[in-house]
C-alpha cells in the first residue's frame, strides 16, 4: 500500500476544506494500477458541470466555487485528476495526454453518455482541451481558466524548493512564497486556508514528468474543437501579465470561441481569488446561447 492510500488527502486538509468535503459524496472509476477519485456537490438532476484542478493540485483548489455553483443549481463534479490528491497515476505517461482517456471513462461511468460542461483550471484546462479533442462527444462546452500551452512563456517562474526546507516553519514559508511567485496576486489573498491546501496538495503531486504546459500544444489543439469554447484569466495572472494581450487572438484559434474574460485583481488561482466575479462569469458564459 502506497503512502498516499495509508494517509489520504482528508487526513491533511484544514477544518474549512473538511466542512466543504463533508457535504459530497464520492465516487471512484477507475485508473491504472487504483481508482480516480470523484466528489460531487449539488442536486443529483442538476445539470453537470465538471471542474478540473490544476497542477500540483486537488478538488480543493476549487474549494471557494463548489458550493456556490451547487447552489446555482449546479451538479458540481470534481474529480482529483490523476496523479493528482486520492487519485492513482494513469497508465500511458505522466502528463495531459495520458490524463484525457480516464477522464473520458470516468465522466461516462458517473454521468452517463450526454456531453457535459468542463472548466479547467491551469493544468485542467490543458486536459479540458485534449479530453475534447479526442472525445468530442464527451464535452459539450469548455471553459478554459489560465489555460497553459499558448507557447507564450519563455521561463519557468523562480519557485522555491520547498522539500530543501528542514523545518515545517520553513516549508510553509517555501508555500507561501511560490503562492505569491505562480498562484495569487494581492498579498491578502495569501492567507491560511491557502497555504494550508498547498501544502496539503503539492506533495502528492506524483505527475513529476509535465513538460506540455510549456509547449504550444493548447495552440495546436484549439483549431481541433467543436465545442463552443470561452476562457476565464485573471488579469494579473504571473505567466502571462508580460503578454496578456496576445491572449485572445490565440484563444480565437478555437472555431467557435466567444469570449475571454479578464477578472482585474486577480492572478493565476483566479476561482480561489475572485470567486465571486468568477462565478458569475462563469455562469454566463455556460447560459450563453451560441
Amino acid at each position: 500500500m502506497s503512502s498516499i492510500e495509508q494517509h489520504p488527502l482528508e487526513s491533511e486538509l484544514p477544518a474549512e476544506a473538511l466542512r466543504v468535503l463533508a457535504q459530497a459524496t464520492r465516487h471512484a472509476t477507475p485508473c491504472g494500477d487504483g481508482q480516480l477519485v470523484w466528489h460531487t456537490w449539488g442536486h443529483a438532476g442538476g445539470e453537470p458541470l465538471v471542474l478540473l484542478h490544476g497542477g500540483s493540485g486537488s478538488w480543493t483548489h476549487w474549494i471557494r466555487n463548489v458550493e456556490a455553483l451547487a447552489a446555482a443549481g449546479r451538479r458540481v463534479v470534481v474529480p482529483d485528476l490523476p496523479g493528482f490528491g486520492d487519485s492513482a497515476r494513469p497508465p500511458g505517461g505522466q502528463d495531459a495526454d495520458a490524463v484525457a482517456p480516464v477522464l473520458a471513462d470516468g465522466i461516462r461511468q458517473i454521468l452517463g453518455d450526454a456531453p457535459v460542461d468542463i472548466a479547467g483550471f491551469s493544468f485542467g484546462g490543458l486536459c479540458g482541451t485534449l479530453l475534447a479533442a479526442s472525445h468530442p462527444q464527451r464535452v459539450r462546452r469548455l471553459v478554459l481558466v489560465g489555460a497553459p500551452g499558448l507557447g507564450l512563456r519563455s521561463k519557468r517562474l523562480p519557485l522555491t524548493a520547498w522539500r530543501d526546507q528542514p523545518t515545517l516553519e520553513g516549508r510553509l514559508a517555501a508555500h507561501r512564497s511560490n503562492l505569491a511567485t505562480l498562484m495569487l496576486h494581492r498579498p491578502e489573498a495569501i492567507d491560511a486556508l491557502a497555504i494550508a491546501l498547498q501544502a496539503a496538495n503539492v506533495p502528492r503531486d506524483r505527475m513529476h514528468r509535465r513538460r506540455l504546459a510549456l509547449t504550444d500544444i493548447l495552440l495546436q489543439t484549439l483549431p481541433k474543437l467543436a465545442c463552443p469554447v470561452d476562457a476565464i484569466y485573471g488579469a494579473a495572472d504571473a505567466l502571462y501579465i508580460d503578454s496578456i494581450q496576445r491572449l485572445e487572438p490565440l484563444l480565437r484559434t478555437a472555431p467557435r470561441f466567444g469570449e475571454l474574460v479578464l477578472l482585474l485583481g486577480a492572478g493565476h488561482w483566479v476561482p480561489y481569488e475572485a470567486p465571486a466575479a468568477f462565478h458569475r462569469e462563469l455562469l454566463r458564459l455556460l447560459a450563453a446561447q451560441r
